[in-house]
Order: C-alpha cells, then sequence, then structure tokens
C-alpha cells in the first residue's frame, strides 16, 4: 500500500470565525486535519500510481498521447519536412473534475463530554477512510475500462495497441481467480504483452484482492515471486514489496471483482464466507457513467462491468487524475457551535480520473468469455 507525505497545510482547514484562543485553534487544525488525512494516505492505494496533475483554475484538463513514429533514410537534395507518413499521430485526452466529494458527521457536545474516548479524532479518521475508498474505486475503474478499449490514437498504418485482457485460469469456475499458478502465469502474460506493445517497465504495479494476495504470499517458496529477501510483515503488509515481472503488487477491497468491490465468496469461488460480513463487505458495483449525479467522467454502470473481473494490472501512463481540491478538513465553530451544541467535520476533495494510454491497462478475467468493451 502507497503512503504519501501529507499535503495539507493549515489553511486549508477552516474553523470559521472561531472565538478559540490561539494555542486551542492551533491544536484543532493539528487534530483533525492531522487524523483525517492520515486515515486517508494510509487506506489510499491508487493516487500515486497514476498521473496526477493538479488543477489550478477550470473544470478540466488535457493530457496528450502521442503515437510511434518511423525512421527513413534521407534523399540527397530533398527537404526534410517531418515523416512522410505524417507520423506520430497525437491524442488528447480531457479528464474533467467531478462534483465536490464530501464525507461528514456531528459531533455533539454532550456526547463528547461523557465518552472515554477521543470522538473527534476517530470521526475524522473514519471520514479520510471514506473518501479514499471512493478515490480509488474510481480510478481503479477507470483503469479497467481503458483495458477494454482500443488507443485513441489512430492513424492510416498507424494504429496504436489498445488496452489487454487476460484470462486466469482455464476453466469457468470463479475460484481459478485465488489459484495462486494461474495468477503468475497471468502475470507473465501480462508482461509480454506490455512488452510487445512497448509499454515502459518503470511503473509497471498490479492490484489484487486480499484474498488472492494472501494465497501469493503462501507459495512464496515455490513460485515466480521475486524479493524473496523481504519477510514478516514487510512481505505481508501488502505494500507492493514483492514483485512477479517486475510488477509490484498491492492489495485493495477497492477494485472491480467478479461483480463485486474487492471480494466474493460462496458460488464457483472456493472461498468460504468468514460469517458476519456486514453491509459494507463486498458490496456489488453501482452505477457511475457521466450520467449519474455527481459524476462527470464515464466510470461505467455495473452492467458494463459484469461479473468477471479479478485484478488489475498497469503502468502509470494508464490512467490520469486531477485533484481541483486535495483531501481538506473544515469544521464548524463560534457562533455555529453554540446554536447546535456540537460540530460539523467535513472532509472533502474534489477530483476525476479516466483511462489515458490503454495498452498500460491490463484486466485480469477468469471464465471462458472475456469481458465486453464499454
Amino acid at each position: 500500500m502507497a503512503h504519501q507525505s501529507s499535503d495539507l497545510t493549515t489553511s486549508q482547514v477552516n474553523l470559521g470565525q472561531s472565538n478559540l484562543s490561539g494555542d486551542k485553534r492551533a491544536l484543532y487544525l493539528k487534530l483533525f486535519s492531522g487524523e483525517m488525512f492520515k486515515g486517508f494516505q494510509h487506506n489510499a492505494i491508487a493516487r500515486d500510481l497514476v498521473m496526477k496533475r493538479t488543477l489550478k483554475n477550470g473544470k478540466s484538463l488535457q493530457f496528450i498521447y502521442t503515437g510511434r513514429t518511423t525512421a527513413e533514410y534521407h534523399t540527397p537534395g530533398n527537404a526534410i519536412l517531418g515523416n512522410s507518413d505524417g507520423a506520430p499521430p497525437v491524442a488528447e485526452k480531457t479528464v474533467t473534475v467531478d462534483d465536490l466529494l464530501i464525507s461528514s458527521a456531528f459531533v455533539y457536545d454532550l456526547d463528547e463530554t461523557l465518552s472515554h474516548y477521543d470522538l473527534r479524532s476517530e470521526i475524522s479518521r473514519k471520514i479520510g477512510y471514506a473518501l479514499a475508498e471512493k478515490y480509488d474505486r474510481l480510478i481503479f475503474r477507470a483503469i479497467a475500462r481503458g483495458a477494454r478499449a482500443a488507443s485513441p490514437v489512430s492513424a492510416t498504418n498507424f494504429v496504436e495497441p489498445g488496452g489487454s485482457l487476460i484470462r486466469v485460469g482455464s476453466t469457468t469456475n470463479e475460484s481459478d481467480a485465488f489459484s495462486s499458478s494461474a495468477l503468475i502465469s497471468a502475470f507473465y502474460d501480462a508482461a509480454a504483452a506490455m512488452d510487445e506493445k512497448g509499454v515502459s517497465s518503470d511503473g509497471r504495479c498490479a492490484v489484487l484482492n486480499p484474498r488472492q494476495y494472501y494465497e501469493l504470499i503462501q507459495a512464496v517458496g515455490s513460485n515466480g515471486l521475486v524479493n524473496r529477501d523481504a519477510q514478516g510483515t514487510a512481505l505481508q503488509g501488502g505494500n507492493g514489496v514483492i514483485e512477479i515481472a517486475g510488477i509490484h503488487i498491492y492489495k485493495s477491497m477497492n477494485i472491480p471483482f467478479l461483480g463485486k468491490y474487492g471480494t466474493k465468496y460462496d458460488g464457483t469461488t472456493g472461498q468460504t464466507s468468514p460469517t458476519k460480513t456486514g453491509d459494507f463487505i463486498g458490496p456489488a458495483l453501482e452505477d457511475a457513467s457521466a450520467a449519474t449525479s455527481g459524476i462527470n467522467n464515464d466510470y461505467g454502470t455495473a452492467s458494463e462491468f459484469g461479473a468477471v473481473s479479478a485484478g488489475l494490472i498497469f503502468q502509470r501512463e494508464a490512467a490520469a487524475c486531477v485533484e481541483a481540491i486535495g483531501p481538506q478538513v473544515q469544521v464548524t465553530s463560534g457562533d455555529v457551535s453554540v446554536i447546535y451544541q456540537g460540530d460539523v467535520i467535513l472532509g472533502r476533495l474534489a477530483m476525476g480520473a479516466d483511462y489515458l494510454n490503454p495498452a498500460a491497462a491490463v484486466e485480469l478475467y477468469v471464465g471462458a468469455t472475456a469481458p465486453s468493451a464499454f
């Protein structure tokens, strides 16, 4: 799991027209922003694994993707005015910022007085978790869309490679998604596909669900994993320490997985539910197309994703993310706190994502039929 350094500053935390003393105000700034961002950065994986830019003005940013060109011999006396084929072709991808994403909670003063624990710190941290979850899910969905797409760069005799769909295993059972030997074979296929398509080996990574990751860890002594010198918590932490074919491996519960987020039990998966999983483990994918309220990019609908996706392998050029507002905290105070006898703790961010270079995206799937393009 990637850890980012905090880019929060005290100017990003709004305590309103507070009458707090300077020392207490500074304490609140440190408490809420620190806990919220700690929760965010410990759970967000995708932010550092794709192309990310900060939007200063406007609603969108353009990313340029160029195709290949050729080398040719010069004919003496001929003017050099660019290759005769007009290469390289260029495509522009516009990524728009989605609407403001928020997570908030009201903290009642009396509850805080009667509690034996630091209520505000815990709430701030959980707000960070919620923002990180949505952030990762949108980016991973964008990468999966790219894996199913053709290249946006297309010219006569210069059609660039698109995304890759690689089958895990050879049966029609979903249990293939958890087979360490089948996963390793798929990783080498993915690495070869990206090599053949001219994708840089720098910044290649994979995101699997926890049970897939631990299947690989259990077989570390007998499979194709590299970095066997890493042991203990480093090896098992899901932080990209282990790798296959130069692809760093992370684990997340926010990837599209067999029609759900992160995990699936029973059926032909071969995985038994640990019971009492609650409402938030393995929820079904929601619709997140541009027609969905608050969304200005296209992250696909649940039906478009289907139920065969089993992991993602990609290089950082696979997707682009723009941030207009990074993770921030706002807290009410002053007269508002007096009127309501409590405070609202608000976490917010504004971002958008889309696939960029499909050739750098690989989606793993199970079953005899590959997932369809969006």
